[in-house]
């Protein structure tokens, strides 16, 4: 029986150091950002839903940044959103972002629509045409308690 003992705690042993190895390996996925050599631009929304800090940018769908912060701009209450995007990713001045979710119950992210203007938005630079989140709750609300039909 001592042989047994000895494998078990051998396994056991081996099991914690692979697990420590697997944990030490994700967060260094986890704290390797694409975009942390890149640059910082905000933009403002009227509404930010479920978007949190950390929360992807994409630009066609291809992830280009990350979310640095949120706060509230106490002078126009709109929330000022700061976007830290990959360095090769130059945006175009009359670009447009817009909060979305990753269906009914996903995360939210910015969503970036690039424009035609030859001129680009730099390093502190602002979105300006923007789009908040939509409440899909409120919108399903409204379509079923009779808000979005015309009937009599």
């Amino acid at each position: 029986m001592r042989g047994g003992a000895v494998l078990e705690t051998l396994v056991g042993v081996i099991v914690l150091v692979v697990a420590v190895a697997f944990l030490v390996f994700a967060q260094g996925r986890l704290d390797s950002d694409p975009s942390e050599d890149g640059y910082e631009v905000s933009a403002r929304f009227s509404e930010v839903g479920a978007l949190t800090r950390g929360a992807e940018v994409r630009v066609s769908g291809v992830p280009v940044g990350s979310v640095t912060a949120i706060d509230l701009d106490t002078e126009t209450y709109f929330a000022q959103v700061r976007l830290r995007l990959r360095q090769d990713v130059r945006l175009p001045s009359d670009s447009t972002a817009k909060i979305t979710a990753s269906g009914l119950l996903g995360g939210a992210y910015v969503e970036i629509e690039a424009g035609g203007e030859d001129e680009m938005i730099e390093q502190g630079g602002e979105i300006v045409y923007t789009q908040g989140a939509v409440d899909l709750f409120e919108l399903i609300g409204g379509f079923v308690s009779g808000g979005g039909s015309d009937s009599q």
